[in-house]
């Protein structure tokens, strides 16, 4: 059974002229979108700004509902209003910004708030929030408050919080982009483990490809569509497919395909450095 599913989802925003404006105009942000991530799997979702690939990270856990098609998340309709606080449990979301998640003036009674307000009893609640803190480690700074915390931190604290509400799946949108290199490696280092060790769902929407490489599949978006779909080494073989698109692929793909183009024997993808220095080393 598919932890995601979406079958012919469109979606409009209504934008009216004025607030004082009865009737709107719809303007569709995606068109026919059908989707399958599988429980376990790690999938991102990439596509440059307006794309569509926030509105979608939207319907997930059912932030927003289908204009056109149906969404499942763990074989539950999210237009289904009875079952909203179900898919909110087993969806969970987390955002750009970890500011915007963070309410609490100390950590650990920041990660506690979601199963708190779930109503979990209270030992169960220091379980979870002790294992999620672990697993994004993060158990040093409970006592801290989040201020005193890097960008990379927090955002990991945002993790832990939605962790410790035990979902199947965590949707990720854009979650690094206010960092700096290393606190993208630290948050994208503790959701692979997460997806490792537990099995957690991971759907990561994002525009840095980088990020990208490590991922079971990848879904890419364009003017509310989905363009392409396949495994990075799949995909990032189409070098001039993803230019026509405005958008890059990863550093070391973009060089490999520069050297192929000037003649040299390389392997036709080439994802990482470590690649690069394995596929340089065997030309000698």
């Amino acid at each position: 059974m598919p932890m995601v599913k979406t079958d012919s989802l469109s979606h409009d925003y209504i934008v009216y002229e004025d607030e004082d404006s009865e009737v709107g105009t719809p303007i569709r942000a995606l068109t026919d979108i059908s989707l399958e991530i599988k429980e376990g799997e790690f999938v991102s979702i990439l596509g440059h700004n307006g794309s569509g690939k926030s509105t979608l990270a939207k319907h997930l856990n059912a932030l927003l509902l289908p204009t056109e098609g149906t969404v499942w998340i763990d074989d539950i309709n999210t237009a289904d209003d009875s079952r909203l606080w179900d898919i909110r449990q087993r969806a969970g979301m987390v955002f750009q910004n970890p500011d915007n998640q963070i309410i609490a003036s100390v950590v650990d009674e920041d990660v506690a708030f979601g199963p708190e307000n779930m109503g979990v009893p209270t030992q169960q609640i220091w379980e979870r929030v002790n294992y999620a803190l672990e697993k994004t480690g993060m158990t040093a700074y409970r006592d801290y408050s989040p201020n005193r915390l890097s960008g990379g931190q927090k955002q990991r604290v945002a993790i832990a919080g939605v962790m410790a509400m035990q979902p199947k799946c965590i949707i990720m949108d854009e979650p690094t982009a206010m960092l700096d290199p290393v606190g993208r490696r630290e948050v994208l280092e503790a959701v692979h483990q997460l997806n490792r060790e537990l099995g957690i769902t991971v759907i990561l929407i994002t525009h840095y490809m980088e990020e990208v490489i490590d991922s079971d599949r990848l879904y890419v978006m364009n003017k509310g569509t989905v363009v392409m779909a396949g495994t990075p080494r799949t995909l990032f073989a189409k070098v001039e497919e993803f230019q026509a698109l405005g958008l890059d692929v990863p550093q070391m793909t973009l060089l490999g395909y520069e050297l192929r183009q000037a003649g040299l024997p390389l392997p036709e993808v080439i994802l990482s450095r470590e690649e690069m220095v394995e596929a340089l080393c065997q030309l000698g």
